[in-house]
């Protein structure tokens, strides 16, 4: 009988304990709805607030890109002043952008903003015109929309070797001009090359 008695009474203090973990997960619980919630209205006051200066910003980008032209093929030596005095002829430049690699070299070609739209008419017309003894090549410039990239399937690598949706067949055996477990090694380049 005394043994019964001492089982309810750890059966009672578990139930107790039991109760007591159930009371703090609830707690718990009702804390992570808080948050969830107070995070959900940051989330959407922050994308609120965004949403306009990234629109205004685009409309600022499109503007900006609509008196400016893409130059190529503009020399190694050449520097901005020296752009600027070609296509002065045209209209006010505002700013002329000669861009370089991250050794600041330059990459041989420039963008020149210029002050209002009708001066891109006029630079449209000195294309294939010389500058220090090079063709340039005069086109508008673009606007890059983010997310529309071409896409431009990738270019098999010879040395992969052909895969096809066949399944695999066995090739009769031919002996190997490199003897036997030996192939040829290829250098694969060593930098990543987005032309390829």
């Amino acid at each position: 009988m005394e043994g019964d008695v001492e089982m309810t009474a750890a059966e009672g203090g578990a139930a107790v304990e039991l109760d007591d973990m159930k009371k703090r997960l609830k707690d718990m619980e009702d804390e992570a709805a808080a948050l969830r919630e107070m995070q959900a209205k940051v989330e959407q006051e922050m994308g609120a607030a965004q949403d306009p200066t990234a629109s205004a910003n685009q409309a600022n980008k499109e503007e900006v890109d609509a008196r400016s032209i893409f130059v190529g093929n503009v020399d190694y030596s050449c520097t901005p002043e020296e752009v600027q005095q070609h296509f002065q002829s045209c209209g006010t430049v505002n700013r002329v952008t000669i861009r370089t690699n991250k050794y600041g070299q330059p990459k041989g070609y420039a963008y020149v903003e210029f002050l209002e739209t009708e001066a891109i008419e006029q630079a449209l017309l000195l294309n294939e015109s010389e500058l220090h003894g090079r063709q340039l090549k005069i086109s508008a410039k673009r606007t890059n929309v983010p997310g529309m990239k071409q896409f431009r399937p990738r270019r098999s690598n010879p040395y992969m070797g052909f895969r096809s949706r066949v399944p695999f067949m066995a090739a009769p055996f031919v002996y190997s001009p490199y003897g036997y477990g030996k192939v040829p090694r290829f250098r694969m380049p060593m930098r990543y090359s987005p032309y390829f």
